[in-house]
């Protein structure tokens, strides 16, 4: 077991943005989440899924929505609902332990790799004194509760466990498998300003340790820590996260064009780069579906999911999410490999390029 300190987790939380490709929530809302807990004087204690004693059950919490901004016409629809104060998290794992009939749940698996969904994971372990496993089913942000390791091994979601910040709670019971499930919880989270928190896959750690992806979570600590040394010491920092996650650099530009909006619950659109340097006088462009889904080098297929496209400024050597793009911010594009378990054919069936809407089939990104 380790206690994480401020700073590793602060670590962990960028190299999850830049895992995040896009998606996973913002980083400063993670931080908040972090900071919020440590104040309240709770340990972060990180374990390996083979830590966990038999017969425990863990769980998967998340935030699940757009991860736009709600114009003022959708934000007055909402204006008259009352606000609980209460972080929606804590209202599910509530409701949770009631409907389970439980005192308390062993620790809590992030649902993917992001500034703010890992970190909802690790507030609510730490809130109520368990652990977060290092693991994961995705290794990185994915759009789609169906982009994961669970629904490939056919686990089931079932109960899930909702609340939003209204107070409202959902208890979805019965549901067939992920696929389903990520329609109706996107259902729910239209409904709840785009913003609604929930907990599934409350299993023993039998049944989970093998529908997971282990070591994710220090995988991120290694990625952020190496960022943050590199901008502190005036290296290269594009260069270090490359290397550090067994990439490549693919292009470098400025932004000169980008569109974002929300269409069912989904925040998309697609972010247009002009060629500096060596990449002069060539054009990069990234669609987004939440998260960054395929690259484009002068109009030709160059990267698609689920290899990660990974956003950074280039000045500030820190990740960008979707949609914060500003016209002539300089962005470098980092190309990492796909985890191995969804470059499989049901993996590539659920998140490879058709779902990127890209009518080619999967090759893996080399550096050319």
């Amino acid at each position: 077991m380790q206690i994480l300190n401020r700073e590793q987790l602060i670590d962990i939380l960028y190299g999850c943005a830049i895992l995040g490709t896009g998606g996973g929530g913002e980083l400063s809302e993670g931080i908040n989440y972090i900071d919020e807990a440590l104040a309240l004087g709770k340990t972060f204690k990180l374990i390996s899924a083979d830590e966990v004693p038999a017969g425990e059950l863990v769980c998967t919490p998340y935030i699940l929505g757009a991860i736009s901004p709600l114009t003022d016409t959708e934000e007055r629809a909402y204006a008259n609902l009352p606000r609980t104060g209460k972080h929606s998290i804590l209202a599910a794992y509530d409701r949770a332990l009631e409907y389970m009939g439980k005192e308390s749940i062993y620790g809590t698996i992030c649902c993917e790799l992001g500034g703010a969904n890992t970190a909802v994971s690790f507030y609510l372990a730490a809130m109520f004194d368990g652990y977060i496993i290092d693991a994961d089913p995705a290794g990185r942000a994915v759009p789609e509760i169906t982009h994961s390791t669970y629904y490939l091994n056919n686990l089931p979601a079932a109960p899930i466990i909702t609340a939003n910040e209204f107070g409202e709670c959902f208890i979805c019971e019965n549901v067939m498998d992920d696929l389903r499930a990520e329609t109706v919880v996107r259902a729910l989270a239209k409904i709840s300003r785009n913003d609604i928190a929930a907990i599934d896959h409350i299993l023993p750690i039998e049944q989970m340790k093998d529908a997971v992806i282990h070591g994710t979570i220090s995988k991120a600590l290694k990625l952020g820590r190496a960022m943050r040394e590199a901008n502190n010491s005036n290296e290269n920092t594009i260069n270090v996260i490359a290397e550090q996650g067994n990439g490549f650099v693919a292009f470098e530009g400025i932004v000169s064009e980008f569109e974002f909006k929300t269409l069912e619950g989904f925040t998309i659109g697609e972010v247009m780069l002009a060629g500096t340097g060596e990449f002069s006088g060539n054009s990069y462009k990234i669609t987004v579906k939440n998260e960054n889904m395929a690259a484009f080098l002068n109009k030709e297929v160059h990267v698609t999911i689920p290899d990660l496209i990974c956003c950074l400024n280039t000045q500030a050597g820190t990740p960008i999410t979707n949609p914060n793009y500003e016209i002539g911010m300089p962005v470098s594009v980092i190309i990492l490999p796909a985890p191995v378990e969804f470059t499989t054919p049901k993996g590539l069936s659920i998140f490879g390029p058709n779902y990127a809407g890209v009518k080619s089939d999967y090759r893996p990104a080399i550096n050319s």
